[in-house]
């Protein structure tokens, strides 16, 4: 019997649909990586459904995410999105999107992508889980806790080791849907990842 992981049908619609078509899925194109670490930092202390709701809005007042953009944001971009009803107007975690933006740039001197860099914590293969009850599922790990000390020491903030495995669920470096859930086996395969 294949059921959803139990923390998406709380959320609603919105929910359901990123856990059926994004959530856990290998991702490597830079920017939505980008995206989706900004997001889950923003994130923090909040639920994720209020996060989808307002990604849209992150997306129009964060330039799509585009980190060469975001890095030359000044105070009065800042500003400007504290103004913006549609994200968490919260000073810290925009002003962290902007450091974190510059922080990126510098990474990528180093490394030939953002992908890259992140992969190589789990040496460039999905990490699939086992669980079958969500209490199972950890919300840090030795692997997040290196990820999230290597990005505090490359200048990233609002990169905890438990915003970093969100993140690396999320991006499906990690595979943490439970074993009877439907997309615990579709990730695994190529055609179940899209």
């Amino acid at each position: 019997m294949s059921f959803r992981c139990a923390w998406c049908l709380a959320g609603g619609p919105l929910d359901i649909a990123y856990h059926d078509t994004e959530w856990g899925v290998p991702e490597h194109d830079d920017r939505k990586l980008f995206e989706g670490l900004v997001l889950e930092g923003a994130q923090a202390g909040l639920s994720w459904s209020m996060i989808l709701r307002r990604r849209e809005a992150y997306r129009a007042a964060f330039a799509d995410f585009d980190a060469g953009r975001i890095a030359r944001f000044e105070e009065v971009d800042i500003s400007r999105i504290l103004g913006d009803s549609g994200v968490i107007r919260n000073r810290l975690k925009i002003a962290a999107t902007v450091t974190n933006a510059r922080a990126l740039l510098r990474l990528l001197e180093g490394f030939p992508s953002f992908d890259a860099y992140l992969w190589r914590f789990v040496d460039g293969q999905p990490r699939t889980n086992h669980w079958t009850t969500a209490a199972e599922v950890p919300t840090a790990t030795a692997v997040s806790r290196s990820l999230s000390k290597d990005l505090h020491s490359r200048g990233f903030r609002f990169v905890g080791p438990t915003i970093a495995y969100a993140f690396m669920q999320a991006a499906g470096m990690v595979n943490d849907h439970v074993a009877g859930c439907f997309r615990w086996r579709e990730v695994q395969e190529p055609g179940g990842r899209e």
